[in-house]
């Protein structure tokens, strides 16, 4: 039975079932415990940030760099130099300070550990992957220039895990990130990651789109991250929440995991699109949160046909649509002194659905996807059957977390 909203385990990747290893802090303990190992992450641009043309051209972050230097260089060395020298001052460090209990001696044990982001905008907001400061008491963000700042969250989505933090810095030390478009990406394009793997700060990395629309699980039952962007790019723990870049220099996703047996580096590393990053961003600056369209279907059955609903939510958009689930059928019985109650099921009294604005839907995932491309207050066509005959059940999704 799937629950629309039941727990992921592994990393679902069309054409297969692999682990993934998150990286979200590259852990430094002062116990035997080991943490969380750091992931990779991608760049961020600010709401309403242009998308930037970019440039082989001489690089403009390095203003001591030298012009005969550069015309020495291959045309894939000058696109790599750009590329770094333009970007690398949007990338940020993030140290995070988190305590752990050790039930069994009763004492409190703490650890750090280390992650990367981006700037987002001028005033002071940075974008990272929300596993990076998932449970940190502390968080200080380190800009290119050396300087440490306290941070504060803003927001968070575990749904694609992304977290905006802020800082308070001036503004001419913040060097905002530039959105690109992850919808119209090739495999085999050229990427760039820069990230602090280990530790090492702005460390840049190359590599390729090695495929496209994977999916991972999501740090929230039942959700996965659609549309993830694999790359053959060196990531390693504390690179997570750092920029994936393309040849121009704008950020087309977030590092955020990585297929290994070590969790170190094997060449198949992950990104969450920037285009999903862009849809959240706005709502966690301004209301620290999504709020995502609610169907009211709290659990189906997948059967070869599609989806058995099996519940409701009470009151719910589903229910209000007149939407029918499993009918529970209690039965109370007496003998001598004593009442029993019985219940039965009948599955026979349940709609199934089998396509939502006319697109077909199987699986949990089909259903959720469409979904989630809606807003609350828009307007679905479920086609579904019941009693053996196909009905059109208009839904206004609800609001939901």
């Amino acid at each position: 039975m799937k629950r629309i909203g039941s727990l992921c385990i592994l990393a679902a990747v069309i054409g297969g079932v692999i682990g993934a290893c998150f990286l979200g802090r590259s852990a430094v303990q002062t116990s035997s415990v080991a943490g969380e190992p750091p992931v990779v992450a991608q760049r961020a641009v600010p709401p309403g940030s242009p998308s930037g043309s970019g440039t082989a051209e001489r690089p403009a972050g390095n203003v001591a760099f030298a012009a005969d230097r550069f015309a020495e260089l291959t045309p894939e060395e000058r696109i790599a130099v750009t590329v770094y020298e333009n970007g690398n001052r949007s990338v940020v460090n993030i140290n995070t300070k988190t305590v752990q209990t050790d039930w069994f001696m009763f004492v409190e044990i703490p650890s750090e550990g280390e992650g990367s982001g981006c700037v987002l905008d001028r005033q002071g907001h940075i974008l990272t992957n929300f596993h990076v400061i998932d449970g940190a008491r502390e968080i200080r963000v380190t800009l290119f220039d050396g300087k440490t700042y306290d941070a504060r969250v803003v927001g968070v989505d575990p749904a694609t895990d992304t977290a905006v933090l802020k800082i308070d810095a001036p503004a001419e030390s913040l060097y905002p990130v530039v959105f690109g478009n992850s919808a119209n990406l090739l495999v085999g394009q050229r990427v760039f990651a820069i990230g602090n793997p280990f530790g090492l700060e702005r460390t840049l990395t190359t590599g390729v789109i090695s495929s496209l629309n994977r999916s991972l699980p999501a740090r929230r039952a039942g959700r996965q991250i659609k549309s993830i962007i694999q790359i053959d790019a060196a990531i390693n723990p504390g690179s997570s929440g750092g920029p994936l870049l393309d040849s121009r220099g704008r950020m087309i996703g977030m590092n955020t995991a990585i297929a290994s047996r070590t969790g170190e580096s094997a060449g198949v590393g992950f990104a969450i699109p920037v285009n999903t990053i862009a849809r959240v961003v706005p709502q966690l600056i301004q209301n620290g949160r999504v709020r995502r369209p609610d169907s009211g279907i709290a659990r189906v059955y997948q059967t070869e046909h599609g989806l058995l609903i099996a519940s409701l939510v009470p009151n719910g958009a589903a229910e209000k649509a007149g939407l029918r689930g499993f009918k529970v059928i209690r039965q109370r019985k007496k003998q001598g002194p004593f009442v029993y109650e019985s219940q039965t099921i009948d599955r026979s009294a349940a709609d199934l659905i089998v396509a939502v604005d006319g697109q077909p839907v199987k699986t949990a995932d089909d259903f959720l996807s469409i979904i989630d491309g809606k807003n609350p207050g828009d307007r679905v066509v479920l086609t579904i059957v019941r009693e053996g005959q196909t009905r059109q059940v208009p839904l206004v999704l609800e609001s939901g977390e």
